[in-house]
């Protein structure tokens, strides 16, 4: 047999990694782990060693929750799935595991499964005191703004939207609205329960959910659904809620959930022609696990016009 050094071994490791699908979107493009700056990949990299040491020590139900969520943060879902399944099986109670099962579950365009995962969470966390969450990637002021509750009505509605059942979406939106305890988490319900009920042709209802929501909000992270909010009441054009700062570090997540907005504003209005076009123009982007990039791709995926 032919002797091959090492370094080119594990190096062939390492493409064959980096280049692996992840994800196929629900109009069957193939995506991969993204690229990214070395800086960022040495941290990601360096928080997953982290958190496998934690597990191996410890293998906890909160160390698995780490371990799962370090590794989807790669991009490497169907191996964080697993991770989260093993834990399921040796804490089969586990709502906040299964909070993490159903997200990705999104991620991966699989939608009853992330249905059947939030909705056993919803029962088992039923009478149990809100828990804050921890974040992976803290915001700019280093504070958590949800809880695992939040995060279970709120994954569970996405999910039901997703696959097109606004009236299942808007009575778990209404849930996760009772648990908001911010205004980044109020202005993501609320954008979302808003749709749900354009979609729905609630035009009545969803121009009363506005004017619930006041002009002084103190946003930390969700700049872009309070975006989307001005533009629902008349106070930002469609244009200009497309306009993203292309130097802006979360340029794609932004032009995800923006994007979204507007096209799906568009539909709801009766302008199928550019929502297709606004629609089209999420799914080229990059941020392929963000919501409204998966939305724009159910759309696409019923409109049958890719």
């Amino acid at each position: 047999m032919r002797f091959i050094p090492l370094i080119v071994f594990i190096l062939a490791i390492g493409c064959s990694q980096e280049n692996k699908n992840v994800v196929v979107s629900l109009l069957g493009a193939n995506f991969t782990e993204p690229q990214r700056t070395p800086e960022a990949q040495a941290r990601l990299d360096s928080n997953l060693q982290v958190a496998k040491k934690n597990f191996e020590a410890d293998p906890s139900e909160d160390n698995y929750i780490w371990y799962g969520r370090r590794t989807a943060y790669l991009m490497r879902l169907d191996d964080a799935i697993d991770i989260y399944t093993e834990g399921l099986k040796k804490y089969p109670e586990s709502y906040r595991l299964l909070r993490h099962r159903g997200h990705r579950y999104i991620s991966k365009r699989m939608f009853p499964e992330a249905i059947a995962d939030l909705s056993k969470a919803e029962q088992l966390m039923a009478g149990k005191p809100l828990e804050v969450e921890p974040d992976g990637a803290p915001n700019k002021l280093n504070i958590p703004l949800s809880t695992t509750q939040f995060n279970v009505f709120y994954h569970l509605a996405l999910a039901h939207y997703l696959m097109g059942d606004f009236a299942k979406a808007e009575e778990t939106w209404e849930k996760c609205m009772v648990v908001c305890e911010n205004d980044d988490s109020r202005v993501a319900v609320t954008d979302w329960l808003y749709m749900t009920f354009r979609r729905q042709n609630k035009t009545y209802e969803a121009s009363e959910l506005l004017g619930l929501v006041g002009d002084s909000l103190e946003i930390i992270e969700n700049d872009s659904y309070d975006t989307r909010l001005k533009m629902y009441k008349g106070m930002l054009t469609p244009g200009q809620v497309l306009v993203v700062d292309p130097a802006a570090e979360d340029y794609n997540l932004s032009m995800a959930t923006q994007g979204y907005g507007v096209g799906n504003w568009y539909y709801y209005n009766g302008d199928t022609a550019k929502a297709l076009d606004v629609f089209n123009k999420v799914v080229s982007g990059r941020e392929f696990a963000a919501f409204g990039f998966i939305a724009a791709e159910a759309e696409l995926a019923r409109l049958n016009k890719p």
